[in-house]
């Protein structure tokens, strides 16, 4: 058993001046406490870098009476998306850093370049030393966090007073916290410290929900409008097709860039999104797709090569595209469909 000491907790003195702009907390918001939760499960998948620590603290045990249960709806969010966004200046090398840093993110990778972009501009660096307890079981959570490098110690208590604290886990280079707590108003369900100096990359609670949240709700929203209406999917039930559409990772591609090779392994297939493909089979032009259209499931359905060369036909492009791992686990109801659908190549 460990004591965990409290001070420094939540401490960002590194925050530099917005350039820009400040961010306001605004938590005058509706505290009504809600039951329904499969509504909100859109966002569950997020908190897999803390269920650990879930695991441990159940759902609001131990709250403090200034904070709520509820949990952030991006579908009640009716702010504009007009406002000007934050701007943390960075040097190049600093700018670097931090997008290898989000781009390797579960939580960042339903975001565009324009969005990951805003991402980036909004998070300040945060330089932490050794020992230092960065946020604090039980505290109210105001900012989210990205490593940079660093080892970073998890603790958790069962005691009211969470005096007592037991090491469950570690960050170790990489990973992020403290997205529950802006998610769900709820309190720090587990205490963070440095077990080494390091850098960490900090986003408030207002920039978090609107930057990261509300836009993956929304693409949520239009990848099941696209789902829909695919006629290989129709056997799917809407909460199959709900985490397809969880799965699905954007990709950009400008015109006359190779998507898909011939020959290649598959590790993934493709629904456009927007914009127009062509496709080559031994270097001769088969024909065009468009918005709706799917493509690069062959290899993945018959374990070969690819059969065809895809190549972006428009300015830009926009794809979805679903890894051959979530592939097998949430298309089996598909697949004989799939594999009738062939012949499309051959018209």
């Amino acid at each position: 058993m460990t004591s965990i000491d409290t001070k420094n907790s939540e401490n960002i003195s590194n925050e530099p001046t917005l350039s820009t702009s400040t961010e306001e907390e605004t938590d005058n918001e509706n505290k009504t406490s809600e039951d329904d939760d499969e509504k909100d499960n859109s966002f569950d998948d997020f908190a897999a870098d803390e269920e650990l620590r879930r695991h441990y603290v159940k759902k609001n045990e131990f709250r403090r009476v200034s904070v709520a249960a509820e949990r952030y709806n991006p579908e009640d969010d009716n702010d504009s998306d007009s406002e000007q966004p934050l701007v943390y200046p960075k040097t190049p090398e600093q700018r670097q850093r931090l997008k290898d840093a989000v781009c390797h993110n579960l939580l960042f990778r339903t975001l565009e370049a324009k969005q990951i972009d805003q991402v980036l501009d909004a998070m300040w660096e945060k330089t932490v030393r050794k020992g230092e307890v960065i946020i604090q079981q039980g505290d109210d959570g105001d900012h989210f966090y990205v490593i940079d490098n660093g080892v970073y110690d998890i603790y958790v208590s069962k005691e009211a007073d969470f005096s007592k604290s037991i090491k469950v886990g570690e960050y170790n280079q990489t990973g992020s916290f403290g997205e529950l707590a802006l998610m769900y108003n709820q309190p720090r369900s587990a205490t963070i410290i440095a077990s080494t100096d390091g850098i960490l990359w900090v986003m408030g609670r207002q920039t978090f929900r609107k930057l990261v949240l509300k836009h993956a709700f929304r693409k949520r929203q239009m990848y099941e409008n696209v789902l829909r209406d695919l006629t290989i999917l129709q056997s799917l039930t809407d909460y199959e097709r709900s985490n397809v559409a969880d799965a699905l990772i954007p990709v950009e591609y400008n015109q006359d860039e190779i998507i898909i090779k011939q020959g290649d392994e598959g590790d993934r297939m493709f629904f456009i999104e927007d914009g127009e493909c062509d496709i080559y089979m031994n270097d001769k032009f088969h024909k065009r797709i468009n918005k709706g259209d799917y493509f690069g499931e062959l290899a993945l359905l018959n374990h070969e090569p690819r059969s065809a060369t895809i190549i972006a036909a428009s300015p830009k492009v926009k794809l979805a595209s679903l890894e051959v791992e979530s592939f097998e686990r949430l298309l089996g109801p598909c697949m004989d469909l799939m594999q009738r659908n062939t012949s499309k190549y051959l018209k």
